[in-house]
C-alpha cells in the first residue's frame, strides 16, 4: 500500500472510530502512533523507541503547551460555567418576556434572545440548552406552543453561544490556522447576531402565519407587576414616569407620604428611580459617544501621536506600517450615517419616554436589574478585545472575574459550585489540549504519508473556480456536521482545507467565519444533533427525540440562507476587522 493510500485510510478510520464512540484526542493519538510509525519505520532500526515517531509526537506535545492562543481557553470556559453555576437567568428570562409579551409567540422570542444573551457570556451550548429547557420548555408547551417550535427554538438558539464572541471555538480555529483572535472576534460579530436576527424572523412569521403554534398567553401572564406605591406616586405626580419622578425631586413632599416597602420614599429612593429611568438615554447616547470618540477622537490622536513620533525620532514607529482604515479618519458616509443615527434614536426615545407609564417603567427595572450587569460585562470583554487595549487572555482574565462578582452580588455562587465550576473548566480545559496535541500528530503524520498533497491534487484537478471550491468545502463540513462535532472538524478536517484557500485566493478569516455559521448546524443535524439531546434529557416524558429533531429542521435551512447572503455580501464578515487592523 502506497503512503498516500495510508494517509487517506487514516482519514476514513478516524471517522469510523470516532462514530463508534471512542474519545476524539485518544483515537487521533493512537492512530498517529500507529500509523506513525509505519511512515518513519526503517529496517536499519530495529529498536522500537528509535523510531521518529515518538520524537514527532514530543515536538508536537511541546507546541500545544507553548501556543499562546490557548491560554484564553481556560478563562473563558472558567466565565461560563461561573456564569451557569450561579443561576443567574432566571429573572432575566422574566423580565425579557415582559418586554416583548405583545409581540406574538413571545414565550418563544424571550427564549431566543435569552439564548442568544447567555450564549454569549458562557459560551456552552450544552449549559444554555439544559438550562433554557429548565426555565423556559415548560412554559410554553403549558402555554399551549406547538412542541417543534419550542424545542427549535432551545436547541437552535442555545448553539449560537459557540458562534457570538467571545467563543471558544473561534479561539479553537485561530491557533488551528494561524490566524488572529481578535480578527475573527471582529470577523464572527456581525453574523452572529444576524443569523440570531433570521432565527427571530423566521420564529415572528411562523407565528404570525399559524397562530395556533404560539396562541396568546393569558392575562395573568403578562400583567406586569405594579407594585401600589407607584400607582399613588402617579396619582400625586403624573401618569408619565419620567416626568413625575423629575418633579418628585423638585418637590418632595408628597413623596415622603408614600410608602413604598413599608418605608417612606426618601430623597435617594427617588433619584435611584430617575437613574433607572435614564438607562434607555444613557445606552443610546453612551453608544453614539463611544462611536464618535473611536471614530473621530481618538484615531486621529493616534495618527498624530504617531506622525509625530516618527518626526521627532527619525526612524520608524507607530506610523511605519500601512496605516488601518481606522487611523485614516472617518470613513466616507461617517457623518450621514452618524447623523441618520442620533436622529433615529432621538425619535425613539421621544416616543419611549412619552409612553412611559407605571407598566413600563416596572419593565424597564427588571430589566435593568436583570440583564444590566452582564450586559456591561459582556460588552467591557468584547470592546477591551476588539478595540486593541488588551489581549483575548487578559480580556478572558477579566471576564473570569466578574463573572464570579455577578454571581457573588447575586449571592447565587458557594463554595460547592465554584468547586464544580472549577473542575469542569479543568476537564473541558484538558479535553481541548489533548485534542490540539492529539490532532497535531495526525496531521503530521497525514503530511508525512503523502495525504495532504493527494487531497490537494485531486481538488485542483477539477479545476474549480473559487466558488465552486467555497460551495464544495462547505457542503462537506456540513455533511460531516451530520456524524461529528465541531471539534473533530474543526481539528481534523479544516486544516485539511486551509493549505488550498491560498490557491483559489479565499480570505481565511472569511471562510472561517462561514465555518462557524455552518458548523451551527453539527448540533442541529442528526443523528450526533447534541443539542436535541441536551433538551431530551429534561423534557416531559411526552415528547419525543423525534419531535425535537423536526422542530431543529427549519433552523438548518435558516443558516444556509445566513451562508448564502454572507458569501454574496462579504462586507458583513469582513468590513469590521478590516476597519479595525487593516486588511
Amino acid at each position: 500500500m502506497s503512503d498516500p493510500a495510508l494517509g487517506l485510510t487514516m482519514l476514513v478510520l478516524i471517522v469510523v472510530v470516532i462514530m463508534m464512540g471512542f474519545p476524539t484526542a485518544f483515537t487521533l493519538m493512537g492512530l498517529g502512533i500507529f500509523f506513525g510509525y509505519i511512515a518513519f519505520y526503517d529496517p536499519a532500526h530495529t529498536s522500537l523507541a528509535d523510531n521518529r515517531v515518538f520524537d514527532l509526537m514530543v515536538q508536537r506535545t511541546y507546541g500545544a503547551m507553548t501556543n499562546d492562543v490557548l491560554i484564553s481557553i481556560p478563562l473563558f470556559v472558567l466565565m461560563g460555567y461561573v456564569m451557569e453555576r450561579g443561576a443567574l437567568v432566571d429573572k432575566m428570562f422574566y423580565s425579557i418576556q415582559l418586554a416583548f409579551r405583545r409581540v406574538p409567540a413571545s414565550l418563544a422570542v424571550a427564549t431566543l434572545i435569552v439564548c442568544t444573551f447567555w450564549g454569549i457570556a458562557s459560551g456552552l451550548v450544552g449549559a444554555v440548552v439544559v438550562l433554557m429547557g429548565v426555565i423556559a420548555f415548560n412554559p410554553m408547551l403549558r402555554a399551549g406552543y406547538d412542541v417543534k417550535l419550542a424545542s427549535g427554538v432551545i436547541t437552535a438558539g442555545g448553539t449560537l453561544g459557540i458562534l457570538i464572541p467571545p467563543s471558544v471555538m473561534i479561539i479553537v480555529y485561530a491557533a488551528v490556522a494561524g490566524q488572529s483572535v481578535v480578527k475573527l472576534y471582529a470577523a464572527a460579530m456581525f453574523p452572529g447576531f444576524f443569523l440570531s436576527l433570521l432565527y427571530l424572523v423566521y420564529i415572528v412569521g411562523w407565528a404570525m402565519i399559524n397562530p395556533k403554534i404560539a396562541p396568546p398567553l393569558p392575562e395573568e401572564q403578562t400583567r406586569v407587576p405594579v407594585p401600589e406605591w407607584l400607582r399613588k406616586f402617579q396619582t400625586a405626580y403624573s401618569p408619565n414616569m419620567l416626568l413625575g419622578l423629575s418633579k418628585a425631586l423638585i418637590s418632595p413632599w408628597k413623596a415622603r407620604e408614600i410608602k413604598a416597602d413599608g418605608r417612606r420614599l426618601g430623597y435617594w429612593t427617588l433619584l435611584n428611580n430617575l437613574c433607572v429611568a435614564l438607562v434607555p438615554f444613557a445606552l443610546i447616547a453612551g453608544t453614539l459617544w463611544l462611536a464618535w470618540w473611536y471614530v473621530v477622537i481618538h484615531q486621529q490622536a493616534v495618527a498624530e501621536a504617531a506622525v509625530s513620533g516618527v518626526q521627532q525620532l527619525g526612524t520608524p514607529g507607530l506610523g511605519s506600517g500601512p496605516a488601518t482604515p481606522a487611523e485614516q479618519g472617518p470613513p466616507e458616509g461617517f457623518y450621514f450615517w452618524f447623523g441618520l443615527c442620533a436622529v433615529a434614536g432621538t425619535l425613539m426615545l421621544v416616543r419611549y419616554y412619552w409612553r412611559m407609564d407605571a407598566d413600563r417603567f416596572v419593565v424597564l427595572k427588571l430589566l435593568t436589574s436583570s440583564v444590566m450587569p452582564l450586559g456591561i460585562l459582556t460588552v467591557v470583554v468584547l470592546a477591551v478585545i476588539l478595540f486593541g487595549i488588551t489581549t483575548a487572555t487578559e480580556s478572558a482574565g477579566v471576564g473570569a472575574a466578574g463573572a464570579f462578582l455577578l454571581a457573588v452580588q447575586a449571592r447565587t455562587l458557594d463554595w460547592k459550585r465554584t468547586k464544580e465550576a472549577v473542575f469542569l473548566t479543568a476537564k473541558t480545559t484538558a479535553m481541548v489540549c489533548w485534542l490540539f496535541v492529539g490532532s497535531a500528530l495526525f496531521s503530521g503524520v497525514f503530511a508525512v504519508l503523502g495525504g495532504q498533497a493527494l487531497v490537494e491534487q485531486w481538488v485542483l484537478s477539477f479545476n474549480m473556480t473559487p466558488v465552486q471550491f467555497m460551495i464544495l468545502s462547505q457542503a462537506i463540513i456540513f455533511v460531516l456536521g451530520w456524524p461529528l462535532e465541531w471539534t473533530e472538524i474543526i481539528v481534523i478536517f479544516v486544516p485539511i482545507f486551509l493549505p488550498l484557500l491560498k490557491h483559489f485566493n479565499i480570505d481565511p478569516i472569511l471562510w472561517g467565519t462561514l465555518v462557524f455559521v455552518n458548523l451551527q448546524a453539527a448540533f442541529l443535524s442528526p443523528p450526533v444533533a447534541m443539542s436535541a439531546f441536551y433538551l431530551m434529557g429534561v423534557a416531559p416524558r411526552h415528547v419525543t427525540l423525534n419531535q425535537i429533531f423536526a422542530g431543529m429542521m427549519p433552523y438548518m435551512i435558516v443558516i444556509i440562507v445566513c451562508m448564502v447572503i454572507m458569501y454574496l455580501w462579504p462586507g458583513m464578515t469582513l468590513w469590521l476587522p478590516n476597519y479595525l487592523y487593516g486588511g
